[in-house]
């Protein structure tokens, strides 16, 4: 096998040591050996990632200003380094299962218009995922057979990516699987997961709104508006409508909140104004909460709609950059 594993980071010391010491053992069972490489692509660490990763036989490349960290960058960023025919994608926070790689390159061969495969993302926190994973939608991670998007990465073909482009929209903050996706399929190209573990994921371990307003603040909510913005006049725009389910919910908190605010401005009564407000937020969450079959998940959830509705135009509206650009960056370590 003649692959090129990119593992994208952050401020990952906790983890980066056992992901890389799990790529290296999926690339033992190589029968090309000296052909693969892993690629660390790092987006600004500022703990030791860097100077564990280069402590392993590995190209460690980061990014430098102008560049700005983001979802879409380090994906790019290693795809920019890499050489081989097959891409496989992980996070620094993930351990690959040794078995995959194997499994994943003959689907490919025996599959000509696949251009990626994946397999299950084996979440390990599952204690503190709990709170939110009941307020999501049926998450694509769990399904089998063609996707949309491979979330939390995979095996991809070369050939298809440089056909799309580029591999990841530096812009993006969110949904930068999702573009890959719809670009790749817009050509033709599909998409499929397998009955197997890819990975095992390491993820947050904080407060659901704690990782509400770290979401915020790292502009990730804002990834759905980038997404609208960097598929705007493509040919793929009125799938990409079709396929996010979650615009029509966002599309529905902004007629609430218009209706709530044309009370404020046009019910002569303020406090009635206020109080019908009142009422409906009530309501809404009430709902939620039968819906959940909790309280506290159904206000979190609707809390959550707020976030997310008021992060979309701030997504949309900002500035891009070419996403196929040379990304500014450094190689700070080659293996020997």
């Amino acid at each position: 096998m003649s692959v090129s594993i990119i593992m994208k980071t952050l401020n990952e010391e906790k983890r980066i040591a056992a992901a890389i010491e799990s790529a290296l053992a999926a690339l033992s069972q190589d029968v090309e050996k000296g052909k693969s490489e892993i690629i660390v692509a790092d987006s600004g660490s500022t703990d030791r990632t860097i100077e564990i990763a280069s402590q392993y036989p590995v190209t460690v490349v980061q990014i430098e200003a102008p560049a700005k960290p983001s979802c879409g960058i380090g994906p790019q960023l290693g795809f920019q380094y890499s050489h081989n025919e097959f891409i496989c994608l992980m996070d620094g926070d993930m351990l690959l299962d040794k078995d995959f790689l194997a499994a994943a390159i003959a689907f490919l061969k025996a599959n000509p218009r696949a251009a990626g495969v994946t397999g299950h993302v084996v979440e390990m926190n599952v204690d503190n995922l709990e709170f939110t994973r009941r307020v999501r939608r049926v998450s694509p991670e769990n399904r089998i057979g063609p996707l949309d998007r491979m979330n939390g990465g995979g095996l991809y073909r070369r050939s298809a990516i440089e056909e799309a482009g580029y591999f990841s929209d530096r812009n993006l903050h969110g949904y930068e699987e999702f573009d890959l996706g719809v670009r790749l399929r817009a050509l033709g190209w599909s998409l499929h997961r397998l009955d197997r573990r890819f990975v095992s994921h390491f993820g947050h371990s904080i407060n659901a709104y704690k990782l509400l307003v770290k979401r915020w603040q790292s502009k990730y909510l804002r990834g759905v508006g980038e997404l609208l913005r960097a598929a705007w006049g493509k040919p793929y725009w009125n799938n990409l409508l079709k396929e996010l389910p979650e615009l029509r919910l966002w599309a529905g908190v902004y007629a609430w909140w218009l209706a709530m605010l044309a009370l404020l401005v046009f019910l002569p009564d303020k406090k009635w104004a206020i109080a019908i407000d009142l009422a409906a937020i009530i309501f809404v969450i009430a709902i939620m909460s039968l819906k959940q079959r909790s309280l506290p998940l159904g206000f979190y959830a609707v809390v959550a709609w707020c976030f997310h509705a008021a992060a979309l135009p701030l997504g949309f509206f900002h500035p891009r950059r070419a996403p196929d650009a040379r990304i500014e960056s450094r190689v700070i370590s080659k293996p020997r």
